[in-house]
């Protein structure tokens, strides 16, 4: 086994030689604000998506709330999410007065479960936000299904989700609305950052005047060559931009994140391959019954005994390897027992997987004699 000198982390971003140049370009073109560069790239993710719109924002967490706001939901609505994710998704729904309505996972998949749905649904109810856990796509048909049948709206929480697959259809070329991110960690990145996608026009127009003080029109074409000063605010919008620093990066890794996703799912296989025998004692996301294409943004694995979860982080630790316990359920957090009610019990499967689960490193620069030395150390506890 050939020897590891430094500590691997979770999770890593690959930063080529040529989005460090288009970065530079930018600092060296006098212009680092939303601009041109920005245009373009959000025209290149247009492309991506299947001539869908894309509209960058300063985070997904920016374009999750936009994207709430953008369909009407405020005080007293409800949406239905999974506590198994990042308290991001559940936090914009508070934040706007709204109630998120936790619905349990499938405990195979570690996704909302699609079944549950229903039974969630009131007369409050406005919206579905799924979320893509750790890249494999949730089983959408049932949720538009039930959607259409209640008049609601789905918003997407595709932050893992870039370059995942549903039936033959990357995520982000159908549906309602989804919001991506481009956080340093996520399958590609813009240092900071995430785009919602749509086709709406009315959603469109909406996330324009949002993310820019309601401003009628962009920083660019107020300050460019051919531009005038003159402007109006029609809306009291925020302030949640994205700056053309960003998106030079962005654009570069649009360029590069299939062949990214290709070698993390390739070292998603060498994981899986390696723990086939140890199934009594970890279990890692199951294999849906429809057609998908994951991301390999995560690797999640369950550990079958919950009161070793803290020794086994603890042991890959002292062996320099990082690991977290992603997701602790969101519904268990204090503000969400405080405001909301919420408790041990409510969610059956997402309270077992949460306190089982731990992410193991997965970047694509992740060498195969590094993650030799991670499984290697991995069974030799369990052993």
């Amino acid at each position: 086994m050939r020897k590891v000198n430094k500590f691997l982390p979770v999770l890593k971003p690959a930063i080529s030689e040529e989005a460090i140049e288009e970065v530079e370009n930018v600092l060296r073109s006098g212009w680092l604000a939303t601009g041109p560069v920005t245009r373009q790239f959000e025209e290149r993710l247009c492309e991506y998506f299947g001539g869908r719109t894309a509209m960058c924002f300063s985070s997904a967490t920016a374009g999750l709330q936009a994207a709430l706001m953008a369909i009407g939901v405020g005080e007293g609505d409800e949406v239905i999410t999974t506590s198994m994710t990042f308290a991001a998704t559940a936090n914009v729904i508070a934040l706007l007065g709204a109630k998120p309505v936790f619905v349990d996972i499938d405990r195979t998949t570690f996704n909302i479960d699609p079944q549950r749905i229903l039974d969630a649904c009131t007369s409050r109810t406005k919206a579905i936000m799924p979320v893509h856990y750790a890249g494999l796509s949730v089983d959408l048909d049932p949720i538009y299904e039930i959607a259409q049948r209640r008049n609601l709206r789905v918003i997407e929480d595709a932050a893992h989700a870039m370059g995942s697959g549903y039936k033959g259809k990357r995520i982000g070329t159908f549906g309602d609305i989804q919001v991506f991110s481009f956080h340093p960690i996520k399958n590609m990145t813009s240092g900071e950052g995430g785009c919602v996608v749509s086709n709406s026009p009315d959603v469109q127009r909406f996330l324009s005047l949002q993310r820019f003080h309601g401003i009628d029109r962009s920083i660019w074409d107020r300050f460019s060559s051919n531009a005038t000063g003159y402007y109006d605010v029609v809306y009291p919008g925020s302030k949640s931009n994205m700056s053309d620093l960003q998106s030079a990066l962005g654009m570069q890794q649009l360029k590069e994140v299939e062949r990214l996703n290709a070698q993390r799912r390739g070292l998603v296989d060498r994981y899986q391959f390696a723990f086939e025998d140890m199934e009594d004692q970890i279990s890692w996301q199951g294999i849906p019954s429809y057609d998908f294409v994951h991301s390999g943004h995560l690797f999640p694995i369950c550990i079958a005994d919950a009161s070793r979860r803290d020794d086994f982080m603890q042991f890959l630790k002292e062996n320099s390897i990082g690991s977290v316990p992603y997701y602790m359920p969101v519904h268990l957090f204090t503000y969400y027992r405080n405001t909301f009610g919420y408790g041990e019990g409510d969610l059956e499967h997402t309270e077992y997987v949460g306190k089982r689960i731990v992410c193991i490193p997965l970047y694509p620069s992740l060498e195969n004699y590094e993650q030799d030395y991670i499984i290697d150390i991995v069974k030799k506890f369990f052993s």
